[in-house]
């Protein structure tokens, strides 16, 4: 079988700058807005482009990313000449034999690219949120006889030392490439999407390999830009890294404001809804008559009997009377017991909260142990920890999956505290 373009999507990245929300899931398997998976994004504009070959590069904590993944039945991707390959490092009993960067583990699998003898290879990441019609992408390198081409899009000047910025000229040819400056002249980042010949993008994985090279900024780009046509596609839709707390945060928010641009009923986004613990068969959601919801999503299966506000939960969370919910996110089968105040906060899995506990009070202190990490009020609650009830937990907390805050010294998590 042969095609004229795959996708080679890179979906193993451990995501550290999430902290304990990705302690249990590869960063692509996040949930996000309340019935997604952050990869969802990614896989939706390749299906949605028609391109329907995907080969899916994993490596950390992959279990529930491929479960999720279903072999591509969810997009559509499945059958005799559509294809979803999960692409797991070739591991042996030597941590070598892992992949050590984003080109190194395009490199190590030229042999599936090199299986359907495409023109064209689309690399893409899948751990951002935006909606792109590739189509317009390869249009774009064709007419410029392009053989690469990288996505820029523009970012506040104060955010161009976390991604790589590229300068153009007239023509969109890229002339310079400046890899996490901590100031620029220009403010067009990558996007982590790339399209290359597949002949030139080959001889550059080959090249980087022999020097010890292993990541696409920093060592296939720059040398392609010395002698080789390199091209910027700028982007002007919405798009989103979602690679920090705040970040994540924030981007659900998104979701609940009708001029942020993040639009999912539009942008036709698809997810697995009949994998376990997702919606499947979960009943309607109860909201009692004593409760209030505003603007806030909502997913099936939730039991509503407080308030709840400005806020996203998965499926199956349930609001015990006289509780309140604001600007917070809450994954799937949590429990918030009544009485119990949540503000500013992200509860995974399978989270028991007591009643009239209260979550992200107090002022707002830095996390001591990660203050990079926690340090604008957010506070989060690990996978399966219990949260018993009268316990008080700050802003900027960390609280470990399966953490059991039950005892009397528990009984105040002052700011900043990783319990």
């Amino acid at each position: 079988m042969t095609k004229d373009l795959i996708a080679m999507l890179l979906a193993g990245g451990m995501g550290s700058r999430l902290n304990i929300l990705v302690s249990k899931r590869a960063k692509p398997a996040l949930p996000f807005g309340a019935i997604y998976r952050i990869i969802d994004f990614t896989l939706s504009n390749i299906a949605n482009s028609h391109i329907d070959v995907v080969g899916v590069l994993t490596q950390y904590k992959p279990l529930s990313l491929m479960e999720h993944l279903d072999g591509g039945r969810p997009w559509d991707l499945f059958g005799r000449t559509r294809l979803v390959e999960i692409l797991p490092p070739k591991t042996g009993e030597e941590i070598s034999d892992w992949y050590k960067g984003t080109s190194d583990a395009i490199y190590q699998n030229i042999g599936f690219i090199d299986d359907f003898g495409p023109e064209l290879v689309l690399i893409v990441s899948g751990d951002h949120i935006y909606s792109m019609d590739y189509n317009e992408l390869i249009t774009f390198h064709r007419e410029h006889q392009a053989e690469a081409t990288i996505c820029l899009v523009r970012v506040p000047p104060e955010d161009v030392q976390h991604f790589g910025i590229a300068e153009t000229d007239g023509k969109g040819r890229i002339n310079s490439w400046i890899e996490k400056p901590k100031s620029s002249k220009s403010n067009l980042a990558s996007m982590g999407v790339y399209l290359f010949n597949r002949s030139r993008l080959v001889e550059m994985l080959n090249r980087a390999a022999r020097s010890g090279g292993t990541d696409f900024a920093r060592d296939i780009i720059p040398p392609l830009l010395k002698r080789k046509r390199v091209f910027g596609y700028v982007f002007n839709g919405y798009w989103r890294d979602v690679g920090t707390i705040q970040a994540y945060w924030q981007t659900n928010m998104d979701m609940l404001q009708p001029d942020s641009g993040l639009d999912v009923k539009n942008w036709n986004i698809k997810t697995n809804l009949a994998a376990k613990g997702e919606v499947g068969d979960r009943p309607s959601t109860y909201i009692a008559r004593a409760s209030s919801v505003a603007n806030s999503l909502i997913a099936r299966g939730c039991v509503i009997q407080g308030k709840v506000s400005n806020s996203v939960l998965s499926p199956g969370v349930s609001v015990g009377k006289g509780a309140e919910i604001i600007d917070s996110i809450i994954f799937h089968d949590t429990t918030i017991g009544a009485r119990s105040l949540v503000q500013s906060s992200i509860i995974d899995k399978l989270v028991n909260v007591g009643s009239s506990a209260r979550i992200g009070v107090g002022e707002s202190l830095p996390n001591k142990r990660f203050p990079k990490h926690l340090a604008k009020g957010i506070s989060i609650i690990g996978k399966g920890a219990t949260v018993a009830s009268g316990i008080s937990v700050g802003k900027n907390c960390i609280i470990m999956p399966d953490a059991q805050l039950v005892s009397a010294k528990h009984k105040i998590v002052r700011s900043g505290s990783t319990i």
